[in-house]
C-alpha cells in the first residue's frame, strides 16, 4: 500500500530507536556519578544515599505494569514519544531540587525520570524486536542492547565531570564550617547538576519530537489480557528454570547496579585509589565499557560454549574478582573492581533467555516477572550501603559477592530444563528485552 512507502524503511526505523536505547542506558549510568556528589552536598550515610538506586530501580517494579497498559492502549510509537516526555520532565525537575536543595525532591526527579525510561522499556524492547522477521529479532535486541552499553560508557565520561566539578569536602571539613558557609557550599555544590539535567531534558524533549515526526513503521503486537493474568504469572512460576531465572535477574541487576554505584566513592579511599571524584567518574568508562566489549566477545563464544556453562564461568570470574577487590589495596583492588564489567556483560541476556526457555504461551507473562525482578537495582544496593556504614565501603562488597554464588549455581544447576515439550503449546519468540 502506499502508507507503507511513506514510511521510514526498518533499518532507519532500527536505527532511531537504538538511539533510544542509548539515551536512556546513560541515564541510567549517571545515578553512579550521583551517589557520591549527593551524599558529599547533604552529609548523607550511605544507607541514606542509597535511596538514590531504591527510588529509581522502585520505580520499575511499580510502573511496569502501569506502562504495559499503556503501551497496550496507545501503541509502540506513542508509548516511546510519551516514555521520552515523561523522562524530561523528570529531568527538569532537578533544577528546582537544586535550587532548594532537597533531597527528597531529587528523589521524586529521579523517580519520574525512571518511570519514563519504564515507559521507554516497555514500548521499545518489542517494538525493535518487531522490525524485521522474528528468526533475527535476538540479533536487533543485541544491537540495541550494545548500543544501551555504549550510553552506559560515554555518559558518566562526558557529563559526569561536569557534575562533580567543585571539590568535594569531607564530612569533617564540612562541620569546621560556619552554618552559612555550609549553606553556601551545599548550595554550590547542588546547582553543578542544574545544567547538565536541564540540557539532557531538553535532549529528550528534541528526540521526543523527532520520534513524533518521523514516519517509522505502525506496528502492533497481540497483547494478552484478561481476566487470567494473575492465573497465568501463577502457572508461570510454576515451571523451576523461570522461578530460579527471576531470582537470576533479581541478584544480577541488584549486584551490577550496586557495584557501579560504589565504584566512585571506593576508587576515592586513599587505601584503594585515593582519586578525586571527579578523576574517578572517568573510570567508571572502563566498568560499563568492559560489559560492552564483553557482549561481542560472549555472543562470539556461545557460538561454541553452552550459554549455561559461560554463565557459571562468568560469575566465578566474578567471585574471584570480588574477592581480590576485599583483600587487596592499590591498583589491584581498583582494577579488580572495574574488570567485573567484563564478565557482567553476558549475564542479564543469558539469564533473561534460559529463563523464558520453551515455556510456550506463558513467555510474555515469563518476561513481564523477569522485567519487574529489575527490582533488585533497588534493594540490593540499600543492603550494601547498610553494611558498608557498619564494616566499611570495601567490605560491603561481601553482598553482591552474595549474588554472584548465586547465579553461579543457577547457570550450572537452576536453570536446567525439566521435560522436553513447550509449556502451554508452541514457543513463543520472547518481545521482551533487557534493560543493560
Amino acid at each position: 500500500m502506499n502508507a507503507q512507502s511513506s514510511t521510514l524503511s526498518k533499518p532507519a526505523a532500527i536505527a532511531v530507536v537504538s538511539l533510544i536505547f542509548f539515551t536512556w542506558g546513560g541515564l541510567t549510568s549517571l545515578n553512579d556519578v550521583l551517589i557520591p556528589h549527593l551524599k558529599a552536598v547533604f552529609s548523607m550515610n550511605y544507607t541514606q544515599t542509597m535511596l538514590i538506586q531504591f527510588t529509581f530501580f522502585g520505580a520499575y517494579f511499580l510502573m511496569s505494569m502501569p506502562a504495559g497498559a499503556l503501551v497496550a492502549r496507545v501503541g509502540y510509537k506513542a508509548g516511546i514519544v510519551m516514555g521520552l516526555v515523561v523522562a524530561a520532565v523528570g529531568a527538569a525537575l532537578f533544577y528546582p531540587a537544586a535550587r532548594m536543595p532537597s533531597y527528597p525532591v531529587f528523589l521524586t526527579a529521579l523517580f519520574v525520570l525512571a518511570s519514563g525510561i519504564t515507559l521507554l522499556q516497555v514500548a521499545a524492547n518489542p517494538y525493535i524486536s518487531l522490525l524485521g522477521r522474528p528468526e533475527t529479532s535476538h540479533s536487533r535486541l543485541n544491537l540495541a542492547q550494545a548500543l544501551n552499553s555504549l550510553g552506559t560508557t560515554v555518559f558518566p565520561l562526558l557529563i559526569g565531570p561536569l557534575i562533580l566539578v567543585g571539590a568535594v569536602l569531607g564530612a569533617d571539613e564540612i562541620a569546621a564550617m560556619g552554618a552559612a558557609e555550609q549553606m553556601a557550599y551545599r548550595a554550590a555544590e547542588a546547582r553543578s547538576v542544574e545544567m547538565p539535567y536541564l540540557m539532557l531534558s531538553g535532549a529528550l524533549l528534541l528526540l521526543a519530537v523527532f520520534v513524533l515526526l518521523m514516519r517509522i513503521p505502525s506496528l502492533r503486537d497481540a497483547t494478552e489480557a484478561g481476566p487470567a493474568v494473575y492465573h497465568t504469572y501463577l502457572e508461570a512460576l510454576r515451571q523451576p528454570h523461570l522461578r530460579w531465572g527471576v531470582l537470576g535477574i533479581f541478584c544480577y541487576v541488584g549486584a551490577e547496579v550496586a557495584i557501579g554505584s560504589f565504584l566512585i566513592n571506593y576508587m576515592a579511599e586513599p587505601s584503594i585509589g585515593g582519586l578525586s571524584e571527579a578523576e574517578a567518574s572517568r573510570f567508571l568508562a572502563f566498568y560499563w565499557g568492559g560489559a560492552m566489549v564483553g557482549r561481542f566477545i560472549g555472543a562470539a563464544l556461545m557460538t561454541r560454549i553452552d550459554a549455561r556453562r559461560l554463565l557459571g564461568f562468568a560469575g566465578a570470574m566474578v567471585c574471584v574478582l570480588l574477592v581480590t577487590t576485599m583483600t587487596t589495596t592499590g591498583s589491584v583492588a581498583m582494577w579488580s573492581a572495574l574488570a567485573i564489567g567484563l564478565f557482567n556483560s553476558i549475564m542479564f541476556p543469558t539469564i533473561f533467555t534460559t529463563a523464558i526457555e520453551r515455556l510456550g504461551t506463558l513467555t510474555s507473562k515469563a518476561s513481564s516477572l523477569l522485567v519487574m525482578a529489575i527490582v533488585g537495582g533497588a534493594v540490593i544496593p540499600l543492603a550494601q550501603g547498610a553494611l558498608a556504614d557498619r564494616i566499611g565501603i570495601q567490605l560491603a562488597f561481601v553482598v553482591p559477592l552474595v549474588c554472584y554464588v548465586y547465579i553461579i549455581w543457577y547457570g550450572l544447576r537452576g536453570s536446567r530444563l525439566h521435560g522436553s515439550t513447550p509449556v502451554g503449546g508452541s514457543a513463543v519468540v520472547s518481545r521482551s528485552g533487557a534493560m543493560h
